[in-house]
């Protein structure tokens, strides 16, 4: 048959662009209907037919479908035949596979706050991210992110779920080393912005391009990586400043009290989706005279979510795309934070100056009072820890030593995503108040430094069954006092 290539030679340059659309058009056409086929194949055919304990198995063992693509085809299958509209735009080439893939996981597990009825709203102001040539997959997360936001519930999105973090580094028997991982995307988000540098194209002095693959270059630049943080413990310079982690969030979201969102979240079912805190006096969104009654915030979230640019706001970072606010604000207590004051376009207007909310000699002295996580029970060091704002910055909180607790990131976590508060006590020593669901009482626990000479349940014991676990220890002693001390946020 020979080298396929040898029939577009003799072609001109407009008939080889037009033969590409039309192949491409040809081909979307064609997945379309393999899907359709699998999904009739998954319905009717058993082993008995096709000999393989699954479809899945079958297509990947008579086809170069790799079974990872296989599971995928048969997924998508499968929930077109629940989703016509989105089966419709699929099979019309107006979707991508991988983003009519995006939609179907939605709509197949849905925020647990979304009414039944939102669904059809929602669907539509995907397929409008998800449709035509210009449409991209960060988009289409983007839509899903902002839709999440707007019908939130406890479950942390897959991306920022951290349980789920995984790394195998394994020596292997020709004496090489094997790196495997699936993290989380602030994770990753740091992985990717600290590689950057060392691992972008290097031509050569004259002119050369890098010959590296993409893989190659990554490789060495994980190498020169490691070996500066060892030699030097600094990662160079990258476009005129350190790297660093970079988070892009709008002030009016970042300045969102946490307590509040948290307690909407679990009014109950009555609840509206389009329910918000009060409106407070000194939010950003309070400037110029504005209060709550303006219309864009009388719409209910469930009747038109096809200007999703316009609703619940999401934080972004450059290379792993959404994240949602709380992440945001665990991020922004201990960081260097630049303010970037954007128009009503989202256009700059004005870069201020980077400065870093939690100082060196601060952690210092943090890791001085507090020895570490704070949170009783854990016996994380001081140096797998972040300083964290009792009041967040955001909200006007001041960085002072008595307004800062040390944190591991589970614990962190925990106090930006549930309803756990912290405080300042009159002895200068962090009191930690758990939420109803753990002590209905809500009796104040002291830090683990101040924990060695009362008898007192276990903390582990009294922590609410959630991913985040707390490790066990006697807790016992006095309380401190929680008085004279501001809630967490």
């Amino acid at each position: 048959m020979g080298y396929q290539g040898d029939r577009f030679r003799e072609r001109t340059s407009r008939e080889l662009l037009c033969d590409a659309v039309a192949l491409s058009a040809k081909i979307a056409a064609f997945e379309a209907q393999r899907v359709a086929v699998v999904a009739e194949v998954e319905r009717r055919c058993t082993r008995v037919d096709h000999g393989y304990a699954s479809t899945k198995g079958w297509l990947s063992s008579v086809t170069v479908v790799s079974p990872g693509a296989a599971g995928r085809i048969v997924e998508l299958g499968a929930g077109l035949a629940e989703h016509p509209a989105v089966a419709e735009a699929f099979d019309e080439g107006r979707i991508a596979f991988e983003h009519a893939l995006l939609i179907v996981r939605f709509c197949t597990k849905p925020p647990k706050g979304m009414p039944a009825e939102a669904l059809p709203g929602c669907v539509a102001a995907l397929l409008a991210a998800a449709d035509g040539p210009l449409a991209r997959t960060d988009g289409v997360r983007t839509a899903i992110a902002k839709l999440e936001a707007i019908f939130e519930s406890d479950d942390q999105p897959t991306s920022e779920d951290t349980d789920r973090n995984e790394l195998y580094v394994s020596k292997t028997l020709n004496g090489r080393v094997a790196i495997r991982g699936d993290v989380d995307a602030v994770t990753g988000e740091m992985l990717l912005t600290a590689l950057s540098k060392y691992s972008a194209p290097q031509p050569a002095s004259e002119g050369t391009p890098d010959a590296r693959a993409p893989r190659q270059r990554r490789a060495d630049g994980l190498t020169q990586l490691l070996s500066m943080l060892l030699a030097f413990g600094e990662l160079g310079v990258e476009g005129g400043e350190r790297p660093h982690l970079s988070v892009h969030v709008h002030a009016r979201d970042l300045g969102q009290d946490r307590r509040e969102e948290y307690a909407r979240r679990h009014a109950g079912a009555g609840a509206t989706a389009n329910t918000r805190p009060p409106q407070d006096p000194h939010h950003p969104d309070s400037a110029n005279g504005s209060d709550s009654t303006d219309s864009s915030d009388d719409t209910d979230d469930t009747d038109d979510l096809t200007d999703l640019a316009d609703r619940r706001g999401i934080a972004w970072s450059p290379w792993m795309g959404p994240l949602t606010i709380n992440t945001a604000r665990l991020l922004g207590c201990d960081a260097n934070v630049t303010a970037i004051i954007l128009d009503e376009h989202g256009a700059p207007l004005s870069v201020g100056r980077t400065h870093r909310t939690v100082t060196r000699a601060q952690r210092k002295a943090l890791a001085a009072r507090d020895g570490g996580c704070a949170f009783p029970g854990c016996g994380a060091t001081a140096a797998w820890c972040e300083g964290h704002h009792i009041t967040h910055w955001a909200d006007g909180g001041p960085t002072d030593l008595d307004k800062l607790v040390l944190l591991c990131g589970t614990h962190h976590r925990l106090l930006h995503t549930t309803d756990w508060e912290v405080t300042i006590g009159k002895t200068r020593h962090p009191v930690f108040t758990p939420p109803t669901s753990v002590d209905p009482a809500r009796e104040p626990v002291p830090s683990r430094q101040r924990v060695g000479t009362c008898t007192r349940t276990r903390v582990a014991d009294r922590h609410p069954p959630r991913r985040s676990t707390v490790r066990r220890s006697n807790v016992s002693g006095e309380k401190d006092s929680a008085d004279d001390a501001a809630p967490v946020h």
